[in-house]
């Protein structure tokens, strides 16, 4: 049924969605209702009803929709830490890696992430709308202690990895990582919402291409040695 299993951290779900057809429809859909609701609009009883299933069944999988939003942001930084892994298999050169790195974080998501009924894009827009919602709240600490952050963190580290070996003498490689990540996601959702807050167009053809532009343009100018 899922063509690549991803394993997350066990406290986000009360059962594993990848080990059924009904879980694995309420992540499916989960993303195509969130991306068209919004959080904020999204409720299990309208999941239910989109996947012809009772309000009940979706609860057994998920303890409230915060957890599946962890899950699905948590699903999404895994997967493209696993990117960041198949695409610099043989490249060497921290530099080149690092370009390889960039060019994932920022290129489009296009069509079912490894055919197993993920749409990528939905994704990438939830990802721009919602990911701070996973974690501006008041209960982050508990959270944090129980791992659910560790997929992301582990892509900034990776990055900021390869930032200290081509400038060991750079003193803020993860501060820089991790604020060039969410810039990732703001500039993309100010082009379309908040225009005058950015001077990317949006515009599908080449919004990619000047993010990937303004990315790299920092992170070039800060750590070079």
């Amino acid at each position: 049924m899922v063509s690549l299993s991803i394993r997350l951290n066990a406290s986000l779900y009360l059962k594993d969605p990848q080990q059924s057809a009904l879980g694995w429809r309420i992540v499916t859909e989960g993303i195509r209702l969130i991306d068209r609701l919004g959080f904020e609009n999204f409720t299990f009883k309208k999941l239910a009803e989109e996947i012809g299933s009772t309000e009940a069944s979706v609860y057994r999988y998920f303890e409230n929709k915060h957890r599946l939003l962890l899950y699905l942001i948590d699903w999404y930084w895994t997967w493209l830490e696993y990117q960041f892994d198949y695409f610099t298999t043989n490249i060497h050169d921290p530099r080149e890696k690092l370009k390889v790195y960039i060019t994932l974080l920022t290129s489009e998501k296009k069509g079912d992430l490894y055919s197993n009924g993920i749409d990528g894009q939905a994704l990438n827009r939830i990802m721009m709308a919602e990911f701070e919602k996973t974690y501006l709240t008041k209960q982050v600490d508990k959270d944090n202690q129980e791992g659910v952050f560790l997929p992301f963190k582990s892509v900034c580290k990776k990055i900021a990895g390869l930032i200290r070996q081509i400038n060991p003498a750079f003193p803020y490689p993860h501060a820089l990582v991790s604020t060039l990540v969410l810039s990732a996601n703001h500039q993309l959702f100010y082009a379309e919402h908040l225009p005058s807050l950015t001077e990317i167009q949006f515009n599908p053809e080449k919004h990619y291409q000047q993010l990937n532009e303004f990315i790299s343009l920092i992170l070039n100018k800060v750590i070079q040695p």
